[in-house]
């Protein structure tokens, strides 16, 4: 009987110990999973200016509330979401109180649709508008994992909790190299709030949008949603050099550094015989900065010997610009220039950014202007493709035709005229 007992024991041990084997593996399969998953946190106002009801003839909590239920219903499976609330629970005057006012309604993770929905149904228009410290909070909330995270911010009027700009906080977000970007919307805007929500999505490659209807917010934040759940290349942090010499080594990709007013930054890049770089920057003016300004992006050897440029000036009326350049390196290059021998090897090329930008009167200067740089060192062009003939290249043959077809359109007009005036003459 005893050994019985002592059998049906050791069954039973071996069997929990196979399927915790067999458990094990399954759930580090689906943390993986989870850390590669798309997030998106949506930070929601709640503050007490969300009871006026101006939206389709209801208060605008009311028009957020149905939108987010609509966009819950239609959030890809895929798509790890979270809430956070910005002045839903403080109703008071104290203003230190009230710039602390924010809290995570529902976790960022595998999204339960009636739990969402039932959290979203408890809030109530409270108290301040916290949008500084509700960003803080949310960048938190996305913390780890290596896909794409992004806020989306819907508010209907500026911080209230300053001297902490919620720009500047945008702005240190970006720095952090996280790959995070803010997408602000704006329910029925005025100057100060536009100005100050186009700021924040600025900062971090975002989009801002003014809404003023209930399915306008709807389809917008099912966009951005659904935006996340798409495969996006990860901009690489880098730190460009003073000089080519300390510069860092860059391969074909995506790359993202900091600028700071006047400055120029350095970066090589290796190109092969027969093979072409493809370089592009845009700066991004994410302040209020002084109108004619010009970036410059300029390929250079490392003897200082200027091979390409690529330069785009702006006026104000744009707060991104970008310039690109191309450098095929021939096959064979017997003429070393100024004195530097044929090149048999890869040869390293420098890139140098520069800006003419000026920030206005009190603006901050660091940390720098996001700056993104895109390198694509490819396979340069058959030269037979690449060779103009007459210097009209392949268009040559378009215009002979089109000479040879004129000429003859010509010759029978002509000939036509002359026949109709002989047939009127004769009549």
């Amino acid at each position: 009987m005893i050994r019985k007992q002592w059998s049906a024991m050791g069954l039973g041990a071996l069997l929990a110990v196979l399927a915790a084997g067999l458990a094990f593996p399954a759930g580090a399969a689906a943390d993986e999973t989870t850390a590669d998953a798309p997030k998106v946190n949506l930070v929601i106002d709640v503050s007490g200016s969300m009871r006026e009801r101006d939206i389709d003839g209801q208060s605008r909590m009311a028009a957020a509330k149905q939108a987010f239920n609509e966009v819950l219903d239609a959030t890809p499976e895929e798509v790890r979401l979270g809430i956070r609330t910005l002045g839903a629970d403080y109703p008071g005057d104290d203003r230190r109180t009230g710039c602390k006012d924010t809290a995570q309604l529902y976790p960022v993770g595998p999204l339960d649709r009636t739990e969402a929905k039932t959290a979203v149904a408890t809030l109530t228009p409270t108290g301040w508008t916290p949008i500084g410290p509700a960003l803080l909070k949310a960048a938190d909330d996305l913390d780890g994992g290596t896909g794409s995270k992004r806020i989306v911010l819907i508010s209907d009027g500026e911080d209230t909790c300053a001297p902490l700009d919620p720009c500047e906080v945008a702005r240190e977000i970006a720095a952090k190299g996280i790959g995070l970007t803010i997408d602000t919307l704006g329910l029925v805007p005025n100057t100060k709030m536009r100005r100050q929500l186009s700021c924040i999505a600025e900062a971090t490659g975002g989009t801002y949008t003014s809404v003023e209807h209930t399915d306008e917010l709807t389809e917008k934040v099912n966009q951005l949603v659904e935006r996340a759940a798409d495969p996006v290349v990860t901009p690489v942090a880098v730190e460009g050099a003073a000089r080519c010499a300390d510069a860092p080594a860059l391969e074909s990709g995506l790359y993202t550094d900091r600028e700071e007013f006047g400055q120029e930054r350095w970066y090589r890049v290796d190109v092969a015989p027969g093979q072409e770089l493809r370089a592009s920057v845009s700066v991004a003016a994410d302040r209020a900065v002084n109108p004619d300004y010009a970036v410059l992006l300029r390929a250079v050897t490392e003897h200082g010997r200027e091979i390409v440029r690529g330069e785009a000036a702006g006026n104000g009326r744009t707060d991104v610009i970008s310039t690109g350049l191309r450098y095929p390196k021939p096959e064979s290059d017997g003429d070393g220039g100024d004195g530097e021998e044929a090149e048999t090897g890869a040869e390293t090329v420098c890139l140098r950014v520069t800006n003419s930008f000026s920030a206005a009167s009190g603006v901050k200067t660091s940390p720098g202007m996001p700056l993104e740089l895109t390198v694509d060192v490819v396979d340069g062009p058959a030269q037979a493709a690449d060779v103009a003939s007459f210097g009209l290249g392949r268009g040559w043959w378009l215009l002979g035709v089109l000479v040879v077809a004129g000429f003859l359109a010509g010759v029978l007009w002509g000939w036509l005229s002359r026949w109709r005036v002989a047939v009127w003459r004769t009549n």
